[in-house]
Formats: structure tokens, C-alpha cells, sequence
């Protein structure tokens, strides 16, 4: 059972399209359009990465009226990219070249 929950995971963070949804909503929450924009991939891309992003609780969804506001789940998804972002720095040569 654990294999399948490391697969998801990791599957999960090495799409493209989540990438790039993770790392705007490092710097803020937002909405899809919001989203969109900044990461110029079409809606219909979002919106499905959205849905994997939720459903394994990597972003955390509040309704503000008719808007869906999505941020980075605190407890557990920053706190991982945060030690992710250390271990490269100290530990992986390959991180730290500059492509």
C-alpha cells in the first residue's frame, strides 16, 4: 500500500502543469483565471490538475462568492517544498547547476 501512496505522490509532483500551479501558489492563492495567467496554460489544463491537486490535498480550495480560492495545503505540501528546496542546496550537485 505504501508504494501505490509514494507513486501517486510523486507522480503527482512531477507533472509539468501541477509544477508550475505550485509554484504560483508559493507566492499567492488564487483563482483558476488568476492561475491561467500566470501560468499561460489553457483552463481546461488547469482546472484537471486542479482536481489531482485537491484530491490528494496538496491545495486547499475556499469558496469567496461564486470564486474557488486556491492555495498550497500549510500543514504539509510547503513544509515538504521547503525541506525538497534544502536538500537540493546542501545535498544534490545536480540541483545546484545552473541549466
Amino acid at each position: 500500500m505504501f508504494c501505490r501512496s509514494y507513486n501517486d505522490f510523486f507522480q503527482t509532483l512531477a507533472n509539468k502543469t501541477n509544477q508550475q500551479i505550485i509554484e504560483v501558489l508559493l507566492h499567492k492563492e488564487m483563482n483558476v483565471s488568476e492561475i491561467v495567467k500566470s501560468t499561460n496554460i489553457e483552463q481546461s489544463h488547469i482546472s484537471h490538475s486542479l482536481k489531482k491537486l485537491s484530491e490528494c490535498s496538496f491545495v486547499n480550495i475556499e469558496k469567496k462568492g461564486k470564486q474557488r480560492i486556491y492555495s498550497l495545503n500549510k500543514d504539509t505540501i510547503i513544509p515538504i517544498l521547503k525541506i525538497a528546496d534544502s536538500h537540493a542546496k546542501q545535498m544534490c550537485p545536480i540541483c545546484t547547476k545552473v541549466h
